[in-house]
């Protein structure tokens, strides 16, 4: 089985595969001052609550966004699987061309999820991920990633509101029946998702003025569902796109 593991700024996710298929997946929080042992003893602990054995892990595969935590991942799958981890290097061992100014600044979570848009849908793309920060990833005619935006994430500017303005407070994010809120409740919610949804399609529509073709517009990240209600750019959501190409990458490098 192949353990795969994306390490983002705010969570890190966690799958295992049995050839194209994923069996499992978790959420934990990132820690940088998090040991070795600390992540082996409990990616162990999440295997066996699924009925895994450790043992039967073959290959790990990570797209790591954190530099401080790489060593002790690696030294982790090392002393507790066994194995060399395959780690993504955008521009390196990945095969999407890079056609940007800064090759080396594209981070691997990116590279990834261009990977296995390509694979699933072929190019062009505009790639969307809603996690810590909002990522657009646009992909030419050719399948070469030619650069993006990044936006602040709906948590990450959500946060930012209530901790600037005393008299809001934090609110369940969801859809609201109405743009004009009645309440406090659904002003912040119209606010959030639709403000989001109007930053998702705003930006893409500059974006597809500015690209060949027509690109298909793919969602991933925690908050994918929420907006792909939404926005009317948006026409799939994929939750697993960074574990299916880190997969994907794996195999690459492993070739049976």
């Amino acid at each position: 089985m192949l353990l795969v593991i994306e390490v983002g700024n705010t969570n890190t996710k966690i799958g295992v595969y049995e050839g194209p298929r994923l069996l499992g997946s978790w959420r934990l929080t990132s820690r940088r001052e998090q040991t070795a042992d600390e992540y082996g003893l409990f990616i162990e602990t999440l295997l066996r609550t699924r009925g895994f054995a450790p043992s039967s892990i073959t290959g790990v595969a990570i797209s790591n966004v954190v530099p401080p935590v790489q060593q002790t991942l690696e030294w982790m799958c090392e002393q507790y699987f066994g194995v060399a981890p395959f780690t993504v290097e955008p521009g390196v061992n990945t095969p999407i061309p890079l056609e940007v100014d800064e090759p080396r600044q594209v981070g691997a979570d990116r590279v990834v999820k261009a990977v296995a848009a390509v694979t699933l849908w072929g190019p062009p793309l505009i790639v969307i991920d809603f996690g810590t920060a909002t990522t657009f990833d646009c992909i030419n005619t050719r399948g070469a990633f030619i650069g993006g935006a990044i936006a602040p994430g709906i948590s990450t500017a959500s946060d930012a509101l209530l901790n600037r303005a005393a008299r809001l407070f934090r609110v369940e994010l969801v859809r609201p029946k109405d743009a004009i809120g009645r309440d406090t409740v659904s002003n912040i919610q119209s606010g959030i998702v639709y403000g989001w949804a109007g930053l998702v399609d705003g930006i893409v529509e500059r974006m597809k003025a500015e690209m060949d073709g027509t690109p298909r517009v793919i969602a991933t990240g925690g908050q994918a569902g929420l907006i792909a209600n939404v926005a009317r750019s948006i026409q799939d959501v994929h939750e697993h796109l960074a574990f299916e190409g880190l997969r994907l990458l794996w195999e690459r490098a492993h070739p049976s």
